[in-house]
């Protein structure tokens, strides 16, 4: 009884941040809070209108986990905790295609070409989905597994060759994608192997010249690392909280407290923005690609609110890091879903970077009111919001240590065991 209470209480705390994701060409800004999708047309200066006609309001009947346009921007993905994977064309904003899958749905990816997406389910499974099917209603085939491992990002290699899994086991695969997916992925190309915490998120160095394999990830061990996916030798490590002054050197006590959140390269790669849980602001890093090494450029702070964000995207068209925190179910709070979008602009080498203030982000007002929403928010319930997620990622995230006689009553209580009896 006692296990079922606990179970109870975690499911009705359990939060999702919110997501940012931004067109290719800078033509559109998504925001996903909770279950609810919230797409700006920067070009027309208003809110897209979403159509699925497959389902009355909403499109999403949980917590959104990820979202991403495709490479080409033709494409939109949406997926989550309602085992519902939705592909939009980001032309028309109709749902294309609805995808059910088995379990809650943790990460997503759009192959370059744009003629697959992958999707990462609770239980370590990642399932592709041919968009050259006829139906409407495409049945998703297993890919590959990471076997009872949370998978927490997935990425196509820039020239498709490879689709990489991270987990909350530590641990980065390196899968070589095959002409026919739809038969498995089954040869490993390499592993990226040294985080002492789970991985919180994954994005290619894009190359000027030469091969597309240098791979940058962020972990719960607060670390930024730089990997060679052909061989998966890790080529540098940046410890980004104790470099942004939040955590002492080898300070394992806190390291749950800053673990990398989110991060994305700009400026073709030669800078990566790295959010950090407890930081408000972002780190910038230099990535020097020919010494293959990673460094920090600045600290950039956000001063005048409680702002850590939870996600970031970057419009390479005018060089402008788009970030959003947030949450969906804020506890102790009537707000069903939080969010607050800040843009920060000249990310650049030498340039110094600027917060936007509200009357000059692009799309201005009706942009805030359509990804944050109208209502007006305190600014302490940020900061709860902040404390949430953290919460929220160390349930999920960081494996839990049991004693040997609660081990034995949870292998007796399985739901699967249960289902035999």
């Amino acid at each position: 009884m006692d296990e079922e209470v606990v179970t109870e209480s975690r499911k009705e705390t359990e939060v999702a941040p919110a997501l940012v994701s931004v067109h290719p060409d800078g033509h559109y800004v998504a925001v996903a809070v909770g279950p609810e999708l919230r797409v700006f047309d920067l070009i027309g200066g208003c809110a897209a209108s979403l159509v699925d006609d497959s389902v009355d309001q909403p499109f999403h009947k949980d917590n959104i986990r990820a979202i991403r346009f495709g490479a080409n921007g033709k494409l939109f993905v949406s997926a989550g905790d309602d085992k519902t994977l939705k592909i939009w064309s980001s032309q028309s904003w109709q749902c294309i295609s609805t995808v059910s899958s088995e379990k809650r749905v943790t990460a997503v990816a759009i192959s370059n070409d744009g003629l697959h997406v992958c999707f990462a389910d609770k239980f370590g499974l990642v399932w592709v989905v041919d968009l050259n099917q006829p139906s409407r209603d495409k049945k998703p085939t297993p890919l590959l597994s990471h076997y009872c491992s949370i998978i927490t990002s997935l990425e196509f290699s820039p020239d498709n060759r490879f689709i990489l899994s991270a987990d909350r086991d530590f641990k980065i695969r390196v899968t070589n994608f095959p002409n026919n997916p739809l038969n498995g992925a089954h040869q490993i190309q390499s592993f990226c192997l040294g985080h002492t915490e789970f991985v919180s998120c994954l994005a290619f160095v894009p190359a000027q010249e030469g091969p597309h394999s240098l791979l940058l990830s962020g972990s719960g061990d607060s670390t930024v690392r730089l990997w060679d996916i052909s061989s998966g030798a890790l080529l540098d490590t940046c410890e980004v909280a104790v470099k942004a002054g939040l955590l002492e050197s080898n300070g394992k006590a806190e390291e749950h407290d800053h673990a990398v959140t989110n991060l994305c390269t700009t400026l073709d790669g030669l800078l990566v923005a790295v959010s950090i849980q407890s930081l408000r602001g972002i780190v910038l890093l230099r990535c020097n690609v020919s010494a293959q090494t990673l460094s920090v450029a600045k600290v950039v702070s956000i001063a005048g609110e409680a702002f850590i964000p939870t996600c970031l995207a970057n419009n390479p068209l005018t060089r402008e890091l788009w970030m959003v925190t947030g949450v969906s179910n804020l506890p102790g709070y009537n707000y069903p879903s939080l969010a607050r979008v800040l843009v920060i602009s000249g990310i650049d080498v030498e340039q110094e970077p600027v917060v936007l203030g509200d009357n000059k982000i692009p799309g201005g007002e009706k942009l805030l009111e359509t990804l944050q929403g109208t209502a007006s928010v305190d600014d302490n319930a940020f900061l709860v919001a902040a404390e949430a997620v953290k919460a929220a990622m160390c349930n999920l995230l960081i494996k839990k240590q049991y004693p040997s006689e609660n081990r034995e009553y949870r292998k007796k209580t399985r739901n699967d065991r249960k289902l035999k009896e």
